[in-house]
């Protein structure tokens, strides 16, 4: 059974850096497409950054030039590094997962994806 556990939680002024980990079991996550997504207070949940096929990338607008996302083989992990980190940042982040495949229409829609850790809460203060 697959199991995604984040860490890295924290609370950061604006302009911070945080770096959110999520640790795999029962999978190597060379064998699957991967994700953080988030959902703020009052919104709906919404696609940050995906790791898919041969390590393609994609970034949600709001955070390109910002967040970095990166698959960590050797401890079999999805990493999320969150700079210049805004209000608008704030909210509980999630890993999602599921099986490899190369070709996605959008790796951000979270219909794409079966496996999903209990989210991370990050906070931005001013």
């Amino acid at each position: 059974q697959v199991r995604l556990v984040e860490y890295g939680e924290g609370s950061v002024q604006a302009g911070g850096s945080l770096r959110l980990r999520c640790e795999a079991s029962g999978i190597g996550v060379e064998r699957m497409n991967m994700a953080w997504f988030r959902q703020a207070p009052g919104k709906e949940r919404e696609g940050v950054a995906a790791v898919y096929g041969s390590r393609r990338t994609e970034y949600a607008d709001s955070v390109k030039g910002r967040f970095t996302v990166s698959l960590d083989t050797m401890r079999n992990a999805l990493n999320l590094q969150m700079d210049s980190l805004k209000l608008d940042d704030i909210g509980n982040y999630y890993c999602a997962a599921a099986g490899w495949r190369e070709n996605w229409a959008n790796p951000l829609d979270a219909r794409n994806y079966i496996w999903w850790g209990h989210g991370a809460q990050v906070t931005v203060s001013s």
